[in-house]
């Protein structure tokens, strides 16, 4: 499963990065595609503005020299002299109710009214004067003789020609810019997915027998960086969970070897020295074996279960204080004595053979240590509802450092006690296991007799 997991790291890894090329490539287009879209506007935007300020700014004029000529109309009845500025920039024609033209400017003398205006009006105009546009607006004029109509027209190309050098620029400023933006992004984010690849490169080189390795780890806390830490850190898990694999199938190995040898052992001298034993003895020699590989292969199938997390299941209301004074009447049988005065009543949700189990393997391993005597508690916690269990023997207690050890598998402080007697070093991992499925602490500090104390809380079963 470890190393399932593993491979799937790996692929996932490969597909990604192997794309970074890709990812560099979409990146640089979208930038350039955004950077665009908003230059492009913002020139449209400024062209037009442009376009309409300039050309206000002639109407603005034009409308100053109409009404100029009209004051004077109205108050001599004479335009006088409609002299311009330059023949070539500027037109004005004095137009009678009738449409015909009464004055006008010498550069357009003789001609039609350039437009058909009422007074307010403005109208654009070509073909005027070398084919010129123009910008034509209206005034009235109000004298004794009649009404008339002041019509003065200014040139549009010092605008037409600031608009398209503007426009000019922008065409080709606004490609230049967009390469800029888009060299820019391209060298950026190669430089930031440059560690991608080495990350990439290391993961794909890891293999089932090389958890060990780890990615290079950039400088920073950005994005990458952070994914390089978790990177390593679920090499590390992995690297953790493969060796704690194999150290479990060995010790799992080292456990169904010795009752095997036993039984392999006990049969050869029967068969080769019948006389030294009889049938019942090697009954019971194997009978015993088997027992044990029996309690060893059903502790290693619920250790198993728990690493999947299928545990606990089936949970009922379990009253722990028959529990309790169930193995402590067992224990009583052959072990130390059992103190049960500190027990009360207690119930918690959970799956009773499994709480069953919790018991037996605390009970038997405080008599294995205890030299007199064995001290049960159990009663509700202040507080917070739940529900606590104490199991103290009187024995030599756990070293400080070896607390948190003791509840691995395999793991057997002394060293130089028989195993079949020392047990198989399965029981406190599968309290503690059966424990934390349930909701549960376990913790190991000094009884008052000067053993050990093991102390479990459990939720109550309300």
């Amino acid at each position: 499963m470890t190393m399932g997991a593993a491979a799937r790291f790996r692929a996932t890894v490969r597909s990604r990065t192997l794309g970074s090329r890709s990812v560099r490539v979409r990146a640089t287009a979208g930038a350039v595609l955004v950077v665009g879209i908003a230059l492009l506007a913002v020139s449209v935007g400024l062209v037009s503005f442009l376009d309409w300020t300039l050309t206000g700014n002639v109407r603005s004029a034009a409308v100053v020299r109409a009404d100029e000529v009209a004051a004077v109309l109205e108050s001599s009845g004479d335009p006088g002299s409609l002299a311009v500025a330059d023949v070539e920039e500027q037109l004005i024609q004095v137009v009678d109710r009738n449409g015909a033209v009464v004055a006008s400017s010498s550069n357009v003398a003789g001609r039609a009214p350039v437009a058909a205006l009422q007074p307010g009006q403005s109208v654009e105009v070509d073909d005027l004067l070398e084919n010129a546009s123009f910008l034509a607006v209206a005034a009235a004029a109000q004298t004794n003789s009649g009404n008339y109509t002041v019509v003065v027209a200014r040139s549009l190309s010092d605008s037409t020609e600031a608009v398209r050098a503007v426009g000019g620029l922008l065409g080709l400023g606004v490609p230049l810019l967009l390469l800029v933006v888009g060299a820019t992004t391209w060298k950026v984010v190669g430089r930031a997915l440059r560690p991608v690849e080495g990350i990439r490169s290391e993961v794909e080189q890891i293999s089932d027998t090389q958890l060990h390795r780890r990615v290079p780890q950039p400088d920073g806390r950005d994005e990458i960086a952070d994914l390089a830490r978790t990177m390593n850190g679920m090499l590390a898990r992995l690297d953790d969970a493969a060796a704690r694999q194999r150290r479990f199938v060995s010790d799992a190995s080292h456990e169904l070897r010795s009752p095997v040898a036993s039984i392999r052992q006990h049969s050869e001298v029967a068969l080769s020295h019948p006389q030294r034993t009889t049938v019942s003895e090697l009954a019971r020699t194997v009978l015993a074996e088997d027992l044990r590989v029996q309690r060893l292969i059903e502790s290693l199938l619920l250790l198993a279960r728990s690493d999947e997390g299928g545990l606990p299941a089936n949970s009922v209301p379990v009253d722990l204080d028959d529990l309790v004074f169930k193995h402590a009447r067992r224990v009583r049988v052959s072990g130390p004595r059992v103190d049960t005065s500190g027990v009360s009543a207690g119930r918690v949700l959970g799956v009773r053979g499994q709480l069953d189990q919790v018991l037996g393997n605390l009970l038997d391993n405080a008599a294995r240590h205890a030299r007199a005597v064995i001290t049960l508690g159990l009663g509700p916690e202040a507080g917070d509802g739940g529900v606590v269990l104490r199991v103290d023997d009187d024995g030599s207690g756990i070293p400080l450092a070896e607390r948190q050890r003791v509840f691995e598998r395999f793991v057997r402080l002394d060293e130089a006690r028989a195993r079949d007697h020392g047990g198989s070093g399965l029981g406190l991992a599968i309290v503690a296991e059966v424990v934390r499925s349930h909701g549960g602490t376990i913790t190991v500090g000094d009884a008052p007799g000067g053993g050990a104390r093991f102390e479990i809380r459990l939720p109550a079963a309300h």
